[in-house]
C-alpha cells in the first residue's frame, strides 16, 4: 500500500505487504522487506536494506550520507534487521570506505525518538536505545545492550553484551559486558544484575559474575593480575566472556 503522495523510486525493491505512508520518500537502491511499514514523512535513501516487519515512524531519515569529511559519494550501505522499531526523528547514516562501508542495526531493536546512529556503527540484536542517544562513528553495541536517555558514545567505543549505560552518561572508553556504566565521564558502577535476570541468565552464572566483579573492581588488585585469578577460579561461560573482553579492550575505570 503506497500512499498517493509518497515518492518511490523505480529502482527501489519492495517486499510483500509493504506500507509507505503519506509524503514519505523511498530512494533508489532501497530494499524494503516483507511487511515493512513507513509512516508519514519518512525518508529512506540507498543503498539501504530494511528487514522484514521493520516499523519506521514519522520524520526518521534512514540511509543518509555519512557525516565524514573523507566521504566522496561512494555507494556505502545501511542494513536494519528484522522486527526493529525506529521511532520519530531517528537518523541512521551509511558507512564509509575507511571502515567496512556498512552501518548495521540488528534484529528486534528499539530506537526511540531522536536517536542518531553514525557511520560504520554496529548495533547487535535486541538492543534498546532510549531517546536522544548519540552514537558516534564506528561504535559497537553488542547484543542486548540498553542505553538510557541522552547517552553519548565517543567514536570507536564498544559496549559489551547485556550492559546498561545509565541516562546522560558520556562514554569515552569501552563498557564491559554485563555491567552498569554511569556518569560524565562514565565509570563502571556495578554488575547489571536486574538486566541479567530479565534476560534469563542462570543464577549460578550471576553469582560467578558477582565474584568476578568484586575481584576485578573492588579488591584493589592490578587488573591483569585480577583477570588471571578470575580465569583460574571461575569456570563459567559468562565470566570467560567478561575476562576475554577486559583483556582485549581498554575499558572504563571502576567505582571510586
Amino acid at each position: 500500500m503506497i500512499h498517493v503522495s509518497a515518492l518511490v523510486d523505480a529502482g527501489a525493491r519492495l517486499g510483500r505487504g509493504v506500507v509507505v505512508g503519506p509524503f514519505s520518500v523511498v530512494g533508489a537502491h532501497v530494499t524494503l522487506g516483507d511487511e515493512v511499514s513507513l509512516a508519514s514523512h519518512v525518508v529512506a535513501l540507498g543503498p539501504s536494506t530494511l528487514g522484514a516487519r521493520v516499523k519506521v515512524h514519522s520524520f526518521a531519515v534512514l540511509g543518509g550520507a555519512p557525516q565524514d569529511r573523507t566521504y566522496d559519494g561512494e555507494p556505502t550501505e545501511l542494513v536494519v534487521g528484522d522486527d526493529t522499531i525506529i521511532r520519530e526523528h531517528v537518523t541512521l547514516h551509511r558507512g564509509t570506505r575507511k571502515d567496512r562501508g556498512k552501518t548495521e542495526v540488528g534484529k528486534r531493536c528499539l530506537l526511540m525518538v531522536g536517536v542518531h546512529v553514525a557511520h560504520d556503527v554496529v548495533v547487535g540484536d535486541d538492543c534498546t536505545i532510549a531517546n536522544a542517544c548519540q552514537l558516534a562513528g564506528h561504535v559497537v553495541l553488542e547484543a542486548g545492550v540498553n542505553l538510557g536517555g541522552a547517552v553519548a558514545l565517543a567514536p570507536f567505543v564498544r559496549v559489551g553484551a547485556l550492559a546498561f549505560v545509565a541516562a546522560g552518561a558520556r562514554v569515552e572508553h569501552d563498557v564491559p559486558p554485563f555491567h552498569i556504566a554511569q556518569g560524565d565521564r562514565a565509570r563502571v558502577r556495578a554488575l547489571n544484575v536486574v538486566g541479567l535476570r530479565r534476560r534469563g541468565v542462570p543464577d549460578d552464572s550471576i553469582a560467578a559474575l558477582e565474584r568476578a566483579h568484586r575481584r576485578i573492581y573492588r579488591a584493589g588488585s592490578i587488573m591483569s593480575r585480577a583477570l588471571d585469578e578470575v580465569a583460574r577460579e571461575e569456570n563459567d561461560t559468562y565470566v570467560r566472556t567478561l575476562v576475554a573482553f577486559l583483556r582485549e579492550r581498554t575499558t572504563l575505570p571502576g567505582p571510586r
